[in-house]
């Protein structure tokens, strides 16, 4: 007999959940201190000007503009567990090159543009495989739970990764931190092995009937006409967009701004610091985005949330180099915050609404549509502060960073109060699913 809602054991019963939990923390504590020590080595080892750093940030963001949709179709044909693996081990390996190449006295630019260019291109496949992989492993009623959780865990990773990586550059150098975020990747794909829960290929209608699968253009498309089709996805789509656009132009340059002599001239310790402390608010968004839906409503909570973020990059512009700390803590509180309460309820919405064949396809969209502006942002932050300035540009960023909100306002989002109801693979539903709303 099914389990109901509320007789259902707690996910933390749930052994295959929390080999994928186990797995998450490891991989995105390790991965804050790749996130400061790669631009730290561009800045302090290498010299790198405002514009080189800013193009890490292009290059490592340039796959999910290239491979994202075809990622979801392919993603949608094959087990999601083995990508992820894969997409694990393969990040391990490129990220190790940074410190054996900086002890053989060889490190370069470029080598971290190749580095970028690797592991962003492996996170691609990694990401949608991900995001595709817990409807496989818990009931489709435990969405919010299992992605409250995973945020609750990389939220505490992001309060004490960055303090650590901070005392880990300081101490060791950046290239020698990014060793151990790269032994990160092979913990992390060591529980995801270790899960054992099958995951049977999900079958397309094509294959009931004998016929033969539509191409991979085509199954783009459909993947596109789903997210684009559905009046809330495609607010939240383009508010997510604009938001990462412009989010992007000033977190291009973010750490030269941080630790360049010019600017605020704060040492790698101080940064982790910061860092560590201002994310507090995304352990606290995590423990709450069920709870305010709940009070509030669901479409209002994204749309208050989004709204929220956007105060962000304004406390950045407005440190001053005299007493920065405070403002920024205040910064990363306030984005940590609303980035963690928007993420909860939007991405379950979207894995509540969407069928699970079409899975690999709306997160790649997605993917695709709000993260394929953050290298246009990246290289447009590069290009201004060579232009007008480092600091300049980061006001620059934080008005324009006003606007997001007002995408998912002006839709069906803003009538959304409670979760809906999940989709099967029923083609009647998963069509009025798709269907303008």
């Amino acid at each position: 007999m099914r389990q109901t809602t509320a007789s259902r054991p707690s996910l933390l019963r749930h052994p295959d959940f929390l080999k994928l939990w186990t797995a998450q923390t490891i991989s995105v504590f390790g991965s804050q201190i790749s996130l400061l020590a790669v631009p730290l080595v561009a800045v302090l080892i290498l010299d790198a000007t405002p514009f080189e750093v800013a193009l890490l940030g292009t290059i490592e963001f340039l796959p999910f503009i290239l491979f994202t949709l075809p990622a979801g179709a392919w993603v949608d044909r094959l087990r999601r567990r083995p990508i992820m693996i894969v997409g694990d081990l393969g990040r391990a390996a490129a990220l190790a090159s940074i410190p054996v190449s900086y002890g053989l006295g060889d490190l370069s630019i470029w080598q971290l543009y190749v580095v970028g260019f690797i592991t962003g291109t492996l996170t691609v496949f990694f990401d949608v495989a991900n995001q595709s992989y817990l409807p496989s492993i818990v009931d489709r009623d435990q969405l919010v739970e299992g992605n409250s959780k995973l945020q609750v865990s990389q939220s505490a990773a992001l309060i004490a990764g960055p303090g650590a990586a901070g005392l880990l550059i300081g101490a060791l150098k950046a290239p020698i931190a990014i060793a151990i975020d790269s032994l990160s990747f092979v913990a992390s794909a060591f529980f995801v092995f270790l899960i054992r829960r099958p995951e049977p290929l999900v079958e397309h209608p094509a294959d009931a009937a004998s016929a033969n699968r539509p191409s991979i253009v085509t199954e783009v498309r459909q993947g596109l006409a789903f997210v684009v089709g559905n009046g809330s996805l495609r607010a939240i789509a383009a508010g997510t967009s604009v938001s990462n656009l412009f989010g992007s132009i000033g977190q291009g340059i973010l750490i030269v701004y941080l630790a360049g002599d010019r600017y605020l001239a704060l040492p790698p310790e101080q940064i982790g610091l910061v860092f560590a402390l201002g994310n507090i608010g995304a352990l606290v968004g995590a423990l709450f985005a069920n709870r305010l839906a709940g009070w509030f409503g669901l479409g209002p909570t994204i749309i208050g949330s989004l709204f929220l973020g956007s105060f962000n990059p304004l406390l950045v512009a407005l440190a001053p180099r005299e007493l920065p700390i405070p403002f920024l803590i205040a910064a990363g509180l306030t984005g940590g915050l609303s980035v963690m309460i928007y993420n909860i309820n939007q991405v379950s919405f979207r894995q509540a609404i969407c069928p699970p064949r079409m899975q690999g396809r709306m997160n790649a969209t997605m993917r695709f549509l709000v993260w394929g502006t953050m290298p246009i942002g990246s290289l447009i932050g590069g290009v201004l502060a060579n232009i007008i300035g480092v600091h300049e540009t980061i006001w620059l960023a934080a008005i324009l960073g006003l606007t997001p909100a007002i995408f998912p306002l002006l839709s069906p989002v803003r009538t959304l109060r409670e979760m809906p109801a999940p989709v099967s693979d029923d083609p009647d539903r998963e069509a009025a699913a798709g269907a303008p709303a």
